[in-house]
């Protein structure tokens, strides 16, 4: 092979990884990902029984996760902290290595406690960035180990730490994105109602448009504009007004189904969102709405439309809008009919 032919599959292998390679360059940002990483690596470079990450909450120690086959302990056992080697471990009464369980008696009264048979410990603590201990590396087997476990101390403070670092720069950014979500959350809900608003909802609904397109999906788009708004706030003031909107998305939010999205479009518009629904299910719960509403000292104008894949949550909600408008029409004219 040519020194160019070499220069270029060498750049080519570096520049389309096989999927191991890849996945192994990717950064780890997530806390979960840096301990399935940390763990798959201290099982093939210090091969004991089992591995774990654990977190340390109260009294409590919560297997995260485990890589090893040698006990029968999945992710998400919890045990006695008070009682465990890591305990004794953090402390520091006990080493962070023990080869043989059995020259330390703290860990060898433990042991002859524990459900399963424990001859090896290892462990380290993992801390947040604020020096709080959030939990443990450890390791366990069966048999007791070689003295020259020991010597992988050094090992074990750099993973550690790297998990710390990690865990740090998770929990911030996690922070970050609850913070960013809250504000999301306000910017996008109705002052008045507390219902989703019309910014919100056209969020939901170019979010989900792909996914419903994707999987064909089934959802109706209900809308109701409700009667009677303008006469409130012209004969009783727009505090009167305010209350008869704050009434109507109560008996509203009180009906809809718990996946189902409820915003107030503006005005005295309000839109549905019965994910999941049929026509027939979407005109029941139109149904429940009107009289929840009429109960309330409510009425308004009500239209639903099914979601289709060619005319997509638009079309949907020009069809309901629509048929609301046409319910609307049909009542005025009944009501110009009634004799006097």
């Amino acid at each position: 092979m040519s020194g160019s032919t070499e220069a270029a599959a060498t750049g080519a292998a570096l520049t389309a990884p096989g999927p191991r390679v890849a996945d192994a360059l990717l950064p780890t940002r997530s806390f979960d990902v840096a301990c399935r990483r940390v763990l798959e690596y201290l099982r093939r470079a210090v091969p004991l029984g089992a591995w774990a990450v654990t977190r340390v909450v109260d009294d409590h120690q919560l297997l995260l996760r485990v890589e090893g086959d040698a006990y029968d302990l999945p992710a998400g056992v919890s045990m006695p902290f008070t009682r465990s080697m890591c305990h004794t471990m953090i402390e520091g009464t006990t080493p962070r290595i023990a080869p043989d369980v059995r020259e330390v008696p703290q860990y060898a009264a433990m042991a002859a406690a524990a459900p399963v048979e424990v001859n090896a410990y290892v462990g380290t603590p993992i801390v947040s960035g604020d020096g709080r201990l959030f939990g443990t590396v450890c390791g366990y087997d069966p048999s007791p180990q070689p003295d020259a476990l020991r010597d992988q101390l050094p090992l074990l403070d750099l993973l550690s730490g790297l998990l710390s670092a990690v865990l740090d720069a998770d929990l911030s950014a996690t922070a970050a994105s609850r913070e960013l979500e809250r504000a999301r959350r306000e910017a996008e809900t109705d002052a008045l109602t507390g219902l989703l608003n019309r910014r919100g909802w056209d969020r939901f609904v170019a979010q989900e448009e792909e996914r419903f397109r994707r999987f064909g999906d089934v959802a109706n788009v209900v809308v109701l504009d409700l009667d009677d708004l303008k006469t409130v706030n012209d004969v009783q003031g727009h505090d009167a007004g305010d209350a008869y909107l704050r009434r109507a998305a109560a008996v509203l939010a009180a009906v809809v189904r718990r996946d189902d999205v409820l915003a107030r479009l503006g005005g005295d518009e309000f839109g549905i969102i019965a994910v999941g629904a049929s026509a027939e299910e979407a005109a029941e719960l139109v149904a429940r709405a009107e009289k929840a509403l009429a109960d309330a000292g409510v009425s308004g104008s009500f239209g639903h439309a099914p979601y289709t894949i060619v005319a997509g949550f638009p079309g949907a909600l020009k069809a309901a809008d629509e048929a609301m408008y046409e319910q609307k029409r049909g009542r005025r004219a009944g009501l110009s009919r009634t004799p006097s």
